[in-house]
């Protein structure tokens, strides 16, 4: 992975000086809350409910052991014990104490992080496909474009100040882990004969107008791709909105222009910058790939693993719903599920923060992600120490075996902590989780996405079973969206119909899932197959059919 240079580091300690003393100055009197809150948010420090909030940057998911163990010492010497792992694959502290703030991010710099540009109208964390450099049907590992990406991002003059946020992801896989369709800009890497591009893909976006992402050009040479990302970013930057910050979006400037004249403005702009272009990107990015370079994989028996398998249970339910297949034969990419029956979904304490370390220092070959589906990854692990893994994760309340089940539900944090959500989703969350704990491996693959409110940060959008809680007239009030997608079938799930109350949320997933299970073909038809098959009315109709105390929302 990607270590920082002597350049980053100063960068990083000069910017926290600059911060500590505008903390320094809010403290004293010298600046307002309103002078104050731009700066603070250029440094992730956001002001929630209960406490300020701040949000660290863990780009493309990738953490090594040492930073891990960082984030569990500031959990505890600067928060209340525990972090938020969130749909961008960042990590959130909610507790934080503004005097604390610099302190925290001299000691997120010691290990080469920071919480720049996770807040503000400028490029946020680019995020990538969370078994990158390890799964099976990848093409090529994108985290080095992800790298090139950041370090090209990171406090650029000309889009520090864009009409709003904008989110990147890349997936090297065909198999979209990513939820491309879902970004600003989605990048899947795609080769014509021996060359290695990418499909590139604009305008996606969940939130109050969600859009899935269309196709603004379907190869650009790698060659070209910084420069060509910076003419999208450029032509946004002076066409998009600034008169409404709901629709200041590039998807709403998509659509407004349409497609094409974007892509005619792409391309102009793309013209002049592609002359202008050094080439010096292309040797950043031969370096990087070094800096990306797979470990050095073992071979060893394999024994241990197979007879684990054959005669222990519970460690065959973990290897079937929470390993997938790595490039090398003898290894698997591991996903710690965050998701125990009734947890809140994202959380780690910092003692498991420290066992995620130490099972990447002695079994990982020092690497852990962080996916956007809020669960943590080991990508590379022999499988002749899976047994010791998973008696590790067990000890520690992380052997969950629910990878893509009804439990491993995505979830923002809701009206529990979040200033902007107007109803809660992690008791809906934690209530769901538990009222279908006995029947999941029946239910099979299913995907339950819940957002607090209309900012979509659970991508509910894109759950084959969609939650969004609002406020109606200071009620809690959910609405089911059914037959979300956020993978390369992407799809937008579609509003069932009025929203239900809080103690009715449960029972109505529960019409849902038996209807499901009566409709489909077979144990191997999953709940969105069935969904596709049969369209919305028998699950509709299932929905509303007894004791849906359906409000007029």
């Amino acid at each position: 992975m990607y270590t920082y240079s002597e350049f980053d580091h100063d960068f990083l300690k000069t910017r926290n000086a600059q911060f500590r003393a505008q903390v320094e100055r809010r403290i004293s009197g010298a600046l307002t809350e309103d002078e104050f809150k731009p700066l603070r948010l250029m440094n992730g420090l956001y002001l929630q409910l209960h406490a300020y909030m701040l949000r660290v940057a863990i780009p493309y998911g990738t953490l090594n052991s040492a930073q891990m163990r960082q984030l569990a010492d500031i959990s505890e010497r600067w928060d209340k014990g525990y972090g938020h792992f969130t749909t961008r694959q960042n990590i959130q502290f909610n507790w934080p104490r503004l005097r604390d703030v610099p302190d925290m991010l001299d000691a997120l710099a010691e290990v080469g992080m920071h919480a720049i540009q996770t807040s503000g109208n400028c490029v946020r964390n680019v995020t990538a496909d969370h078994f990158a450099g390890a799964s099976a049907d990848e093409i090529a590992d994108p985290r080095p474009v992800a790298e090139l990406l950041r370090q090209w991002s990171t406090d650029h003059p000309e889009f520090q100040f864009l009409p709003r946020k904008f989110k990147i992801a890349i997936t090297g896989s065909p198999n979209d882990r990513a939820v491309t369709r879902a970004h600003d800009i989605g990048l899947r890497m795609v080769r014509q004969g021996d060359a290695q591009g990418f499909e590139v893909i604009v305008g996606g976006g969940l939130g109050r107008t969600p859009v899935i992402g269309k196709v603004i050009s379907d190869f650009v040479p790698e060659q070209d791709l910084l420069p060509y990302i910076e003419a999208i970013l450029s032509t946004y930057n002076s066409f998009g909105r600034r008169d409404n910050k709901y629709k200041a979006r590039i998807k709403i400037m998509v659509n407004e222009l349409g497609l094409d004249e974007v892509r005619a403005r792409v391309d102009r702009r793309f013209a002049t910058l592609r002359a202008e272009w050094s080439g010096a990107d292309r040797a950043i990015l031969r370096d990087l790939r070094e800096s990306f370079a797979p470990p050095a994989f073992r071979t060893a028996p394999t024994e241990g693993y197979d007879v684990a398998y054959r005669h222990d249970p519970v460690f065959r339910s973990f290897a079937d719903t929470n390993l997938a297949a790595h490039r090398h034969p003898d290894y698997a990419i591991v996903t710690i599920s965050l998701k125990a029956h009734g947890a809140t979904p994202g959380d780690a304490t910092a003692e498991q923060m420290r066992l995620m370390a130490d099972l990447a220092a002695q079994y990982g070959h020092d690497e852990l992600r962080i996916s956007h589906e809020q669960n943590v990854i080991l990508p590379h692990v022999h499988k002749s120490d899976l047994p010791h893994i998973h008696a590790a994760l067990q000890s520690a309340g992380l052997a969950t075996a629910n990878i893509g089940l009804i439990s491993d539900i995505i979830a923002c944090p809701g009206m529990d902590y979040c200033a902007l959500a107007t109803a809660r989703s992690i008791p809906v969350a934690q209530e769901i989780a538990q009222a279908f704990r006995a029947r999941e491996l029946d239910i099979g693959a299913m995907k339950i996405k819940i957002s607090g409110c209309i900012n979509a940060c659970g991508h509910h959008h894109v759950g084959h079973i969609g939650i969004l809680g609002l406020d109606r007239a200071g009620v809690e009030n959910y609405q089911i969206t059914l037959g979300g997608d956020g993978t390369e079938t992407a799809a937008l799930g579609e509003r069932a119909g009025p929203g239900f109350a809080y103690d009715q949320i449960v029972p109505a997933i529960d019409r849902l899932i038996c209807a499901y299970l009566d409709l489909r073909v077979d144990a191997q038809e999953s709940f969105i197959a069935a969904f596709r098959r049969l369209g919305p009315k028998p699950f509709k109709d299932a929905l509303y059919q007894t004791g849906g105390r359906a409000d007029a929302a």
